[in-house]
């Protein structure tokens, strides 16, 4: 997803959204931990992600 689609999406929908990808980034960080993550570039990915919904959930205020 791109971050024009995310701009599309109301505030109630991207604060969904970035309440599920910080709950996939502490459950990558366990696998990590456990050594069960096969794709160490996810944690990477998700970061980015959380990181792109707030700064455009900082736009809409």
């Amino acid at each position: 997803m791109k971050a024009h689609d995310l701009r599309k999406k109301t505030r109630v929908e991207l604060e969904k959204e970035k309440v599920e990808k910080a709950e996939e980034l502490r459950q990558l960080r366990f696998d990590l931990a456990a050594g069960k993550v096969k794709n160490v570039r996810a944690l990477r990915q998700t970061r980015k992600r959380i990181a792109q919904i707030a700064t455009i959930l900082g736009e809409k205020n």
